[in-house]
């Protein structure tokens, strides 16, 4: 994924979850297991298309305040990712019921950042599964009025957001025909830009794994010989 920059505020687990290129075999295992090869539930500005810390929801506060220092560094009150989660009824039922604490701490990471033009800042959310803490669901929360709205979801096996930019950056992995739940074939990385209430998709790009080749393979593309003079 592309490096952060801009206005990012985020709450990192201290279980030091971190996220791979490549999903290892029983983390691909066990997302495929819990939650299926299904086709993401998406909704923009509430319409229908297609983000990161640990959550101690108990010591949460519900909605943000922020505050611009004299050096120019917004200051963000945390918010209750897993209540958001939970209370929003664009979530599906197989997520809601499967968020549930990893021994101390929710499996969630919560970003903040502008990227609507809202009153308060927005909230990226990212649900991963409990053993291999990778993203089964990512959501965009952005204030209406009093009260935070869901205007993104994607639910598929190992997939993420974040905030770049001003701009929502979400990347999964993809699986082709034959391709065992350990290996993917390519990571799909998309670019959203927030224009006329909604998400508008800007950029996208494939970066296909490398995989192994064989000699018949090398032999097939090595270039002719050139022809031999008389």
């Amino acid at each position: 994924m592309r490096g952060l920059s801009g206005l990012v505020t985020r709450e990192h687990s201290e279980n030091g979850r971190g996220r791979g290129r490549r999903a290892a075999g029983g983390t691909a295992a066990v997302v495929l297991a819990a939650f299926g090869m299904f086709t993401a539930g998406c909704s923009a500005g509430g319409t229908g298309v297609k983000d990161e810390g640990s959550a101690h929801a108990e010591n949460a506060k519900s909605v943000p305040s922020a505050n611009v220092s004299a050096g120019g560094t917004q200051q963000v009150d945390r918010v209750n990712p897993v209540r958001l989660v939970k209370d929003d009824p664009k979530v599906s039922k197989r997520i809601k019921s499967d968020l549930k604490p990893c021994g101390r701490d929710y499996p969630v990471d919560t970003s903040y950042g502008n990227m609507t033009g809202g009153t308060q800042p927005d909230v990226v959310v990212n649900v991963m599964s409990c053993v291999d803490s990778v993203g089964v669901g990512t959501y965009v929360y952005r204030m209406n009025g009093t009260r935070y709205e869901n205007v993104f979801t994607s639910e598929e096996p190992a997939v993420v957001s974040a905030i770049d930019r001003g701009d929502l950056v979400v990347t999964k992995q993809v699986w082709v025909e034959n391709d065992p739940v350990e290996e993917p074939s390519a990571e799909e990385v998309t670019t959203y830009h927030w224009t006329s209430g909604r998400f508008a998709q800007m950029h996208w790009v494939r970066n296909e794994y490398s995989g192994p080749v064989d000699g018949d393979d090398l032999l097939a593309t090595e270039p002719p010989e050139p022809p031999r003079e008389n």
